[in-house]
């Protein structure tokens, strides 16, 4: 773990963006070994809605192996720099520019909040009661096999920006569950 991402008292994840000196600095946490197919489940004790429009909360799986799109599947809550965007969310199979494999959502209020995906051999689908739509199952070509992937969860800015409102962010991560299939 870096300066922007610790564990409180409670057991909670605590993931920051924050200025230090003339710097932004971002937290990441990378889940040590890989788990594969399966459910894999965030709850939030932030909201995610209200992010600020450069900032991005991305959840995620990935392999280092360019293979497959490096298996990427992503829940990524932000507004990519747009603030007058009505959608605040989004589910994503990489490559995201191929067409059906990025579907746009708007997340809730609700906290706790709660984003998961599951990931098969036959099938990919992704949920976020709270938002809408609530659900998307993927069809396309781009689901990636099972193989090296890794748990990931980051709170960046996107393209480098700073945050349109100058001021540093958190999110707190309740728990963090994973369901083989």
């Amino acid at each position: 773990m870096n300066k922007n991402a610790w564990v409180d008292g409670f057991g909670r994840l605590h993931l920051a963006i924050a200025k230090v000196g003339r710097h932004w600095t971002v937290g990441e946490v990378v889940n040590t070994r890989s788990l594969g197919y399966g459910t894999y489940t965030w709850v939030f004790a932030s909201r995610v809605d209200n992010l600020d429009p450069n900032m991005v909360l991305g959840l995620f799986t990935y392999d280092s192996d360019p293979a497959f799109n490096n298996r990427e599947i992503d829940i990524e809550a932000s507004r990519w720099g747009n603030a007058s965007d009505p959608t605040n969310a989004q589910f994503v199979v990489q490559p995201s520019a191929t067409a059906g494999n990025l579907v746009r959502i708007t997340q809730g209020s609700s906290v706790p909040a709660t984003l998961s995906f599951t990931w098969t051999a036959s099938g990919l689908s992704v949920s976020a009661p709270g938002a809408s739509p609530v659900s998307w199952t993927y069809t396309g070509s781009n689901r990636p096999p099972n193989g090296a992937a890794f748990a990931d969860i980051n709170f960046w800015l996107n393209s480098g920006h700073a945050p349109l409102h100058g001021l540093g962010a958190q999110v707190i991560i309740e728990s963090f569950t994973f369901t083989p299939a």
